[in-house]
């Protein structure tokens, strides 16, 4: 069942009205919005996803809490029954502190996109649960409080946000202090091209966190969004390919989709 609302009031008190009457209703499911997706047990948020934030298999493997052919094991094994994050638990993979803090940590990283500001209605899928299973619950009013400190938090440092979704370049000037070793790994990663997601995926690190660094950065003179214009120049030099309009093999795509279904 699909419950598509009308898009939530800028001016509202809480980030998501719709969010707020399904904690209020005790809700389970799907909470879809244009940058992410919130999934919801008895109105309490179990798991958040962003594609602008590493998922909790990236912070899991590249952080060594789990090497990369556990965690498809542990799909294998338990993605169907929805209980991921137990298997890996009970099988000895990953201590369930270090699960319990990758998962938060990929939550709040994850509903701090999802919860961005939309003029995009969001829709609830009554009933749908993610596979990763049950880890820690959190109250729906403390992801909120917590996505409103992370935002106010960047506007502290820098109050631009136009580096925080496109292609960051490094301005050429020298630093007035050294650089600290965690926002030199970020600074190393910015060529003009990529973006703060695609430094957070490369580093298996929070999305968010790494948006600080760049603000941070961006707040020294070191580093600044690549201008709108330059972007234009970059897209008009592309050699436009010829579309592809063969048939494609309907099997293989059933097959896909089965797969899709059973996780």
């Amino acid at each position: 069942m699909t419950a598509a609302l009308a898009g939530e009031s800028a001016g509202a008190p809480v980030l998501s009205p719709m969010l707020q009457r399904l904690a209020a209703e005790r809700a389970t499911g799907a909470l879809m919005r244009d940058r992410g997706t919130l999934y919801l047990a008895d109105g309490e948020v179990v798991h958040a996803e962003s594609p602008a934030t590493p998922g909790i298999d990236v912070l899991l493997t590249r952080g060594g809490a789990l090497r990369r052919e556990g965690w498809w094991d542990a799909v294998a094994e338990a993605g169907v029954g929805r209980r991921v994050g137990r298997y890996l638990v009970d099988s000895g993979r990953v201590p369930g502190g270090a699960l319990e803090l990758c998962h938060l940590g990929a939550l709040y990283d994850a509903a701090f996109f999802a919860l961005a500001p939309t003029r995009t209605p969001a829709r609830f899928r009554y009933g749908v649960a993610h596979w990763i299973g049950p880890v820690r619950p959190v109250p729906a009013a403390a992801v909120q409080r917590e996505t409103l400190r992370r935002r106010e938090l960047l506007d502290r440092i820098w109050p631009d946000a136009a580096g925080d979704t496109a292609p960051l370049t490094r301005t050429g000037r020298p630093a007035d202090a050294p650089v600290p070793p965690r926002q030199r790994r970020v600074l190393e990663r910015v060529d003009g091209a990529r973006t703060a997601t695609d430094i957070a995926q490369e580093l298996g690190r929070s999305a968010f966190h790494t948006l600080v660094d760049l603000r941070r950065l961006t707040a020294a003179g070191l580093v600044e969004a690549v201008p709108q214009a330059a972007l234009a120049a970059s897209s008009a030099d592309r050699i436009a390919l010829p579309e592809v309009t063969a048939d494609p093999d309907v099997a293989l795509l059933r097959r896909l989709r089965n797969a899709l279904e059973a996780l």
